[in-house]
């Protein structure tokens, strides 16, 4: 009888969390910010040729490519920002709480939900203003511009790709956090 209350008593004092949230934390913290970096100092200049009248000789023109000039990757850079301040805020909250205070742990676990679906939705639409970068679209009259700016898509692409990572490891944390969950009762 003693022994199933001490069970009882280990299996109450068991936090939420667990070093597989702690490393799985810290790797959203690093996809997030070094998504935000690659995408945050992405430029890249070209000279294009344009010509304005038939009969003169096209014209050379510096052009610059940059991840302020849509609104999507300026999106997508905060949305970084804000998770990777977020995973080191949280992670500092767990180191310090242990996992003990309820309340505590189930605030970390709802941001963890917005913070997936934060990501998702900047990965989506930075997805989609990429796939008309990359392809253009012919019934608006949008022609391609990564066949222009390679360096600069690649790094688009770069980031994209980390984004979504880092929105993975938060949704791996939100299900870490229902097996501990459905492990207790």
């Amino acid at each position: 009888m003693e022994t199933q209350s001490k069970d009882i008593e280990v299996i109450n004092r068991r936090s939420m969390f667990n070093g597989k949230d702690l490393v799985v934390r810290l790797l959203a913290l690093t996809f997030t910010l070094v998504a935000a970096i690659v995408l945050g100092v992405n430029k890249e200049t070209t000279t294009v040729s344009m010509t304005l009248v038939q009969s003169l000789p096209p014209v050379d023109l510096p052009v610059t490519a940059k991840w302020t000039h849509l609104s999507a990757f300026v999106y997508l850079v905060i949305a970084n920002s804000i998770a990777c301040l977020y995973a080191a805020t949280s992670m500092m909250l767990i180191l310090v709480t242990r996992g003990k205070h309820k309340l505590v742990s189930l605030v970390i676990i709802i941001l963890d939900l917005v913070m997936v679906a934060l990501l998702f939705s900047a990965v989506g639409a930075t997805g989609a203003v990429g796939l008309i970068g990359y392809k253009g679209n012919s019934h608006v009259q949008w022609d391609k511009v990564c066949n222009v700016f390679g360096k600069f898509c690649h790094q688009v692409a770069t980031a994209l790709f980390l984004s979504f990572a880092g929105s993975l490891m938060y949704l791996m944390l939100v299900v870490i956090a229902a097996l501990n969950l459905h492990k207790k009762y």
